[in-house]
């Protein structure tokens, strides 16, 4: 759209149009004759769960019919709404509901590949809807600009803001925090995946909506090493986030592999929190696995990451989607094990834990305690996820080396650093330029590319 149309339409409906047109979704008008499509007590668009439901599932929907008669959505509502509030709206996604004898999945994941036509089908099956202006509330007519719902469920919320009007996201957020009670359904911590506050030229993103102490981190790309976003034809900078992350196909990775359910331990008090990727995590993780699969071993990539900027989440996301990364048979992995190596004993920690937190099935991760052999024994059972300090970096080389027929992909953190005191910090004699004996700091990248030199790089890692 020509930057010189934008301050003369609202950009919600801007994000709503590409949605629709160019997205796959369909629009849902929450007004008039159909106001009673979207329950606002239960926050369920309750047409587009059952249309979904019926259609995708309908031996299912038939031992519920047999169970309750007439009032099987009823029953199934207040079931479906349980689970939520007990379990929230990840883990309801991920493993669906359970009533009696029936198990109805909420939303079918895309599939690894197009090799199964009933995945395919099923994949095929979810509806994605978008709506304008939703009002949320049975105790007053506040309305919302944008609602991003699958299969009647919301997972999204928007508060869309234009710089040409006088608004700003500073606004946007202001509303989340002074506007939007965290006590209605809709925004109730679990029931949706995240809550953005957008202008023309920012995104800001939340998870956990608590008035106003709401905390609120930036989903932006950056622009020149800094802040913000680059500039875009359209004239509006924010465009990537409906253009490219609410894809059908990008909304389905963050909801099954991405957003995550925690529980962390602050000041004696266990805290859940539900973990989102910020843009620059996403971009990553999505980069590295198409690398992966594209190019398979053999390549290195080296990732800048700031400090503060959730470099272990992004780690952690990175090793789970490798080791569930397939060839395009969507068989064969594309590893057989991921190793994830650290500098300092305090971060192996922290990212062992980080790690463990993201892992859905027991028995993927082990962590190197007890030495070499441990660490062979666990390459050479091609154990799925490995982590290890920097101080076997040789050792994994050398077991590398001898396991030709599988392939590994090797997570390093921090490999330049050696600052902190805890690592490999050792000093070498060497001869400096007038012949008289200096002493140099080994650092964990030296320690890395030696062991990379003495066995050449490793053409199955």
């Amino acid at each position: 759209m020509p930057s010189t149309n934008i301050k003369e339409i609202a950009i919600e409906e801007l994000v709503v149009n590409f949605l629709v047109e160019n997205n796959g979704f369909v629009q849902r008008f929450y007004i008039g004759d159909n106001t009673g499509a979207y329950n606002v007590r239960e926050c369920i668009d309750v047409e587009m769960l059952f249309d979904f439901l019926e259609k995708s599932q309908p031996k299912q929907i038939e031992k519920l019919k047999e169970a309750y008669g007439e009032k099987y959505k009823t029953s199934f509502l207040s079931r479906l709404q349980k689970e939520i509030k007990e379990k929230g709206i990840i883990t309801v996604f991920r493993k669906g509901v359970k009533d009696l004898n029936a198990h109805l999945y909420l939303m079918y994941f895309e599939p690894n590949s197009n090799l199964n036509p009933e995945s395919l089908d099923l994949w095929k099956q979810n509806i994605f809807a978008v709506a304008r202006q939703v009002h949320y509330s049975e105790q007053n007519n506040n309305s919302l600009d944008v609602l991003i719902l699958i299969n009647g469920l919301p997972i999204i919320t928007l508060e869309l803001k234009n710089l040409l009007t006088g608004q700003t996201v500073k606004n946007a957020m202001y509303q989340y925090q002074n506007d939007r009670n965290s006590k209605e359904e809709l925004f109730r911590f679990e029931r949706c995946l995240v809550h953005f506050a957008v202008d023309t030229e920012e995104v800001y993103m939340t998870t956990k909506l608590e008035d106003k102490s709401t905390q609120f981190l930036p989903f932006n790309k950056g622009f020149e090493k800094g802040a913000g976003n680059p500039p875009s034809d359209s004239g509006v900078r924010t465009e990537y986030l409906w253009k490219d992350v609410f894809t059908k196909s990008c909304l389905s990775r963050l909801v099954s592999d991405f957003a995550q359910s925690i529980t962390e331990e602050k000041k004696g008090k266990r805290i859940k929190n539900l973990i989102f990727p910020r843009y620059h995590q996403l971009d990553v993780v999505m980069k590295l696995l198409f690398e992966s699969k594209t190019k398979g071993t053999g390549q290195k990539y080296l990732i800048q990451h700031s400090a503060g900027s959730g470099k272990s989440n992004s780690i952690s996301w990175l090793a789970h989607q490798l080791a569930n990364l397939y060839l395009e048979d969507g068989k064969t992995n594309v590893f057989d094990s991921i190793l994830v190596i650290t500098d300092r004993q305090i971060l192996d920690k922290q990212l062992r834990d980080t790690v463990s937190s993201f892992e859905h099935t027991r028995g993927v991760l082990e962590t190197i305690t007890e030495g070499g052999k441990q660490l062979k024994t666990a390459l050479e059972s091609g154990k799925r996820i490995i982590i290890t300090t920097i101080q076997k970096f040789p050792v994994i080389v050398d077991t590398i080396g001898e396991l030709g027929s599988q392939k590994f992909a090797i997570i390093i953190d921090e490999a330049h650093s050696s600052t902190s005191g805890e690592t490999i910090v050792k000093m070498n004699k060497v001869v400096g330029v007038n012949g008289e004996e200096i002493e140099e700091e080994i650092t964990d990248e030296d320690v890395i590319l030696e062991a990379l030199q003495n066995r050449k790089m490793l053409n199955n890692a």
